[in-house]
């Protein structure tokens, strides 16, 4: 009896030990997910056939370090908000950027959709293969209104450039005219660009009476199905001002980690900028991204100051060292 007994315990304290062990040797959630995700080819290890994207497409476009983004100008819109004219350099213009990756290319875009574009443009982008991983607004007010649809997919050259060729080509279709062929419009400007720069701590670049500012996020290595995000392929905050040192627009897009958005969105509207969209652009980003569209009128040094407020919740966190 003495012998059974201890054989007993034994195997509890044998049963106990093993529960403990394997409740000890359970997954736990992955802090560090972003860190540990493979890269699946490094920035300018392989090259693009730009030539036979601009045979296949029949655009023109901007090649940098490797990448190359086509870029629609929407001049055929006519869109004003709060009595400002929203030009392409004001975020109205469609885009599609190609990143090389092994024999085949990833395709990230932001296509500027109206109304009744909508419904042809997204089934097309589906009959193409490609993703639609988002579709948002960038203001309120404004008249008429706009979509912004992005999309993805990663395939062959000549898959990519078809698809994205069929998709411009729909939108053409819908409006019963080519967005970009309309002249170009261009905004009034007498700001001082010199007093926006030593607030923002950034230099921009003018364009059609528009002083805009783009930037990047050196902090965080952005992967989009594994393959690496630049400020070129639409990974950047950026500021696009028009108007007078006295009554100033301003809008742009933010691009934040999760335990960003509510300190920006509070830096933002404490100083006066309506905060006018969150949300996502990509599905299988690594780490998440949140990107929050903004207005403001006023002030233009004061309104500055709201962007730099904004600007200073960002960046606070290395993930390298997290």
């Amino acid at each position: 009896m003495k012998q059974a007994f201890i054989i007993i315990l034994t195997g509890i304290i044998f049963y106990s030990c093993n529960q403990q062990q394997t409740k000890s040797a359970a997954p736990t959630p992955d802090s560090s997910h972003a860190k540990s995700v493979p890269i699946k080819c490094a920035p300018g290890s392989t090259r693009l056939d730009i030539a036979k994207i601009e045979q296949l497409t029949g655009m023109k476009g901007t090649e940098k370090k490797g990448e190359y983004k086509i870029t629609i100008p929407q001049n055929d819109l006519k869109i004003v908000v709060d009595g400002f004219k929203i030009i392409p350099p004001m975020g109205l213009s469609s885009w599609a950027a190609f990143t090389p990756c092994g024999d085949s290319a990833m395709v990230m875009g932001d296509i500027i959709l109206t109304e009744t574009d909508l419904k042809p443009v997204q089934a097309e982008v589906i009959r193409q293969g490609f993703s639609i991983t988002a579709i948002h607004n960038h203001f309120v007010r404004n008249h008429p209104n706009v979509m912004y649809m992005h999309i993805d997919r990663t395939s062959d050259v000549t898959t990519l450039a078809n698809g994205v060729k069929a998709i411009f080509d729909k939108v053409t279709a819908s409006r019963g005219v080519d967005p970009k062929s309309p002249k170009a419009d261009s905004a009034i400007n007498t700001l001082n660009i010199a007093t926006l720069d030593s607030i923002v701590g950034k230099k921009g670049e003018l364009s059609k009476g528009v002083y805009k500012y783009t930037i990047g996020r050196p902090d965080i290595q952005l992967l989009e199905h594994g393959i690496p995000v630049s400020t070129f392929m639409g990974f950047n905050t950026w500021a696009a001002w028009q108007g007078s040192p006295e009554k100033a627009a301003v809008c742009g897009d933010f691009t934040m980690l999760e335990n960003e958005v509510a300190p920006v969105i509070k830096a933002l509207v404490e100083n006066g900028i309506e905060v006018v969209a969150v949300h996502n652009h990509m599905v299988h980003e690594e780490p998440k991204i949140f990107f929050l569209h903004y207005w403001g009128v006023g002030n233009a040094a004061l309104l500055a100051k709201g962007l730099r407020a904004g600007l200073d919740e960002t960046g606070k966190i290395d993930l390298k060292h997290e």
